[in-house]
């Protein structure tokens, strides 16, 4: 069964490793340090909640068809997969706020639920429904962890 930031252990294993993740742990690639990456994933959680409202940009149109089942299926995402330009973090941030920025908007994403989530459009992916985007949060944060080897 796949993984899901709906699923509250499986939250709460993501919970854990987040707690482990200090702001010196070095990176295994990419070029973000750990306060960068969690405000990273806080934008894509802003994203999945409406909070940060998208279109789904041209070339997702023609591709997602294609690669829809790779994405949202078990395997993690592969090192230094393409992102979005609007969520790229370049800029130094403060760790802790934004780890307690990321951890609000998990338990908002979270508290809202699947037919909430289910509203939202993906920069690349289009329209998700809630399982879909309660899946692919889960894969992207875990994604960010092993980044930091947590």
């Amino acid at each position: 069964m796949m993984k899901s930031l709906f699923n509250p252990a499986d939250r709460e294993a993501l919970a854990h490793r987040l707690a482990t993740l200090e702001p010196g742990t070095l990176r295994q690639w990419g070029r973000m340090d750990p306060a960068q990456m969690l405000l990273h994933c806080a934008l894509g959680l802003e994203a999945a909640t409406g909070d940060r409202p998208m279109k789904q940009v041209f070339l997702g149109k023609l591709i997602t068809p294609f690669i829809r089942g790779m994405v949202l299926g078990e395997r993690p995402f592969r090192k230094n997969s393409p992102t979005d330009p609007t969520f790229v973090v370049a800029d130094a941030r403060d760790f802790e706020a934004e780890r307690v920025r990321l951890a609000t908007l998990i338990d908002r994403f979270v508290q809202r639920g699947p037919e909430s989530a289910g509203k939202a459009t993906h920069t690349f992916f289009g329209r998700l429904n809630g399982d879909e985007w309660g899946r692919l949060m889960h894969k992207h944060l875990d994604h960010h962890l092993r980044q930091f080897g947590v």
